[in-house]
This record gives C-alpha cells, structure tokens and sequence, in this order.
C-alpha cells in the first residue's frame, strides 16, 4: 500500500508509466477507499497499461475481463461443469445409490469460476487482486447493470450456493473508449479520471523512457510529428502505442531523422484506416513535416 501520492507517481514511473498527478490521486484514493476506478480516453493513451503497472507495482496478481458485445454471465462469472456432474451421476448409478444420496452436483466444487468469480473467490488468504474489465463500452448495457452488485460490495450471488463475497476487495479498473456512454448508475460506483493525449514534454518522456534505444533528435522529430498530427482532421488520432511502435519501427529501419519517403513507408505504424493514409499522403503530409523542420 502506497504512502502518498508522490509514491505512487514513483512507483509507477519506476515500472517505466509516466503518471500524472491527477491520476496518481485517482489511483491512490482507489486503494485507500478501495473504490474502483473507471478510466476513460481515445484507444491507445494508455488507460489498459495502468492496471499493468499497478499490478507489477503493488505486487498483485492482475485477473483480465475482456469485454465484448454479447459478454454474458456465463463467460465472466461462472458456469457449471456440466460434464463433470454427469460423471458424478452415472457414478453414483453404476454403485446403485439413491439419488437422494448422491452427492450434491450443484456445489463449489463442480463451479468453472471465470474471471469475476476467480477475482471474488481468492482462496488465498494474503493474496491480492488487480481485476482489469477492459473495454467495458464494448459489452452490452445489461452486461453493465450486472456489474452493480458486484462494484457495490464485491460480492455475488449463486441460487444453488448462496452468497461469496471477496476476503480483500480487489483494486478494480474499468477502461472504456466511449464508443457508447456509460450508464450513470456505473459511474457513481467508481472514481473516475479521463486520460488524454500526452503533451509534447510528456509524450518525450515516455518514448525516451520506453524506447531507451531512440536518438534524442529522432525522439524529438516523432514527438512533434505526432502532436500536429492529431491536430488534423483524421477518423483515428494515434495515440501514445502508435508513437512507440513508430520509434521502434524507424529504429529496425535505421532511420535517424524523419523525412517524406520514412514517414510514407511507416505510415502503417500511424495511421489505421485507408481514409487516412490517403489524406496524410494527398494533403497533410508537407505541412506535418514543415511543423518538426521547424
């Protein structure tokens, strides 16, 4: 457990994130009021890596949900081993017991926890949880109401086997793109923090720290790039993965400065959709090369 804001920016940073302090706070007060915690931002800022390092900085075990249109109950909590049961049966036919004494096939015993229940249901009495619903604007809105119970007291309900709840409430992060609004009801469960597209300064930092191997003029030129890229019109800005996969790119290409013919051979690393590639290569292209000569 973290002692202060300023260590948990620390810690994080030690795990190679560079963490705002608003979103130091966010994290801290999470573990101390144990809260989850909704992040959300465009795809690619980083919302998915946060659980990563809190994980590797708190020493935790992180458990993944990741959310999917028609996710159901059975696919993120439990389901029962169906096969398993039958097996119990004919068992107990093939010794020629009553049924009545055949042993209970509705029990812990024959349940197949997914993630959810694996989270609630830690058997271990020291061992805490990092429990990462990813995407959760991808899943279904009554996927998103079931997840009311479990965000209010960690606990879950099964008719056969009755009530489990969590020994250590996981430090739960929920992530969403937006691609839909979220129910408020989900909202005022969690804390929330929006993460937006890093500043130049601070994009410099997380490309230097992550890619160790990138020229300090290189990492410059990217950075600026990227900064006038997202402000042009295109159907997907790229975010901060982009930017790494770039530099990782340029650096496999021996690229040591950014010029027209590196930037249209790696514009896959950038740019994902066909729209716009075709504009940065018809319109955009001089201009965002004139902004890093500059």
């Amino acid at each position: 457990m973290f002692s202060s804001i300023d260590e948990v920016q620390q810690a994080l940073e030690k795990e190679k994130y560079i963490c705002d302090r608003s979103l130091a706070t966010v994290l801290y007060l999470a573990l101390k009021l144990e809260k989850p915690i909704l992040l959300e931002g465009e795809a690619g800022v980083g919302k998915t890596e946060v659980a990563k390092v809190m994980t590797q900085a708190l020493g935790r075990r992180l458990i993944r949900l990741q959310c999917y249109e028609g996710l159901d109950v059975t696919t993120a909590l439990y389901e029962w081993n169906y096969p398993k049961q039958l097996l119990r049966i004919k068992m107990g036919e093939a010794s020629k017991q009553p049924l009545e004494r055949v042993e209970n096939i509705f029990s812990r015993e024959f349940l197949i926890a997914r993630p959810l229940l694996e989270a609630i249901q830690s058997e271990v009495a020291d061992q805490h949880i990092v429990l990462l619903i990813d995407e959760v604007d991808r899943s279904d809105e009554e996927f998103e109401a079931f997840l009311l119970e479990i965000l209010s007291d960690f606990q879950i309900t099964i008719p056969e086997v009755g009530t489990i709840s969590a020994k250590h409430r996981p430090l739960v992060i929920i992530t969403s793109n937006r691609t839909r609004e979220i129910h408020d009801a989900l909202k005022r469960r969690c804390l929330y923090h929006w993460i937006d597209y890093p500043s130049f300064e601070k994009e410099f930092r997380i490309l230097t720290l992550k890619v160790p191997a990138i020229k300090e003029t290189l990492a410059e030129q990217i950075c600026q790039f990227m900064q006038t890229v997202r402000g042009k019109d295109f159907y997907k800005k790229p975010g901060i993965a982009e930017t790494l996969d770039w530099a990782n790119a340029l650096i496999h290409l021996h690229k040591d400065h950014l010029d027209r013919s590196a930037v249209e051979e790696t514009l896959g690393c950038i740019l994902k959709h066909f729209e716009d590639v075709k504009k940065m290569k018809e319109t955009d292209l001089q201009s965002c090369l004139a902004a890093v000569s500059n």
